[in-house]
């Protein structure tokens, strides 16, 4: 049996996910505008990219910096122009100021994606309790990951977290997958392998030179190696 990891890639646009898919990566996930820390791209973007590669494809779902929701049928219109456009996996996730789940929002967005499958992104990691948001949302359909890092400050803080999160696996609100990502770094990734932890998402490891620079191959495929 296979102990090949997932290695999902942040892509801007197709030269981005040329480059990844050229480097290894199993899976893209698609934003725009990374100073937000990734806004829902383009339809054009999605329909440059999905002709470019063909790997598979999730795309974001958020509107406004931070993890407010924002206007609800803004989200709910872009789902639908990108599942018309022949997007079938999303990334999603909002918090109400409290730091609880916004199921109000989720639930309407995910009603409008209609069974495909979506990653529940880091607004995880700045849940006021992530135990309750992980059961709160665990019913929902389609749902079959977190993107985390552990923590707000990223993973080299979150490790304890993410490890005892791991050993939950098959508990309530932990069966879907763990996708670790934020701050992650080549020197993480045998603790975390260890866990039992078969998912990894890059951005900026991804982009040697900075965000000012497309993807590198070399550097995908390093990951690549150390996954494999």
């Amino acid at each position: 049996m296979s102990n090949r990891a997932l290695l999902e890639v942040i892509a801007l646009d197709a030269e981005d996910a040329i480059a990844a898919q050229a480097g290894g990566a199993d899976r893209l996930e698609l934003v725009t505008d990374m100073a937000a820390d990734g806004l829902t791209p383009p339809r054009e973007t999605f329909a440059a990219i999905r002709a470019a590669v063909d790997i598979p494809l999730r795309v974001m779902l958020r509107k406004t910096d931070g993890f407010a929701a924002g206007d609800v049928s803004v989200l709910v219109r872009a789902a639908r122009e990108l599942r018309a456009e022949g997007a079938r996996e999303f990334v999603l996730g909002f918090l109400n100021p409290d730091g609880t789940p916004d199921l109000a929002a989720v639930e309407a967005v995910v009603a409008e994606l209609d069974g495909c499958r979506w990653t529940f992104h880091r607004a995880i990691d700045r849940a006021a309790d992530r135990d309750q948001l992980r059961k709160a949302l665990a019913d929902l359909p389609g749902l079959d990951t977190y993107l985390t890092a552990g923590s707000a400050a990223g993973v080299g803080e979150g490790l304890p977290v993410l490890v005892a999160e791991a050993a939950r696996r098959g508990e309530p609100g932990y069966g879907a997958r763990m996708l670790v990502g934020g701050g992650l770094t080549l020197s993480h990734v045998p603790v975390l392998r260890s866990a039992g932890i078969d998912a990894f998402h890059i951005g900026g490891a991804a982009r040697p030179s900075g965000w000012d620079h497309p993807v590198s191959a070399e550097a995908v495929a390093e990951w690549r190696a150390a996954l494999a």
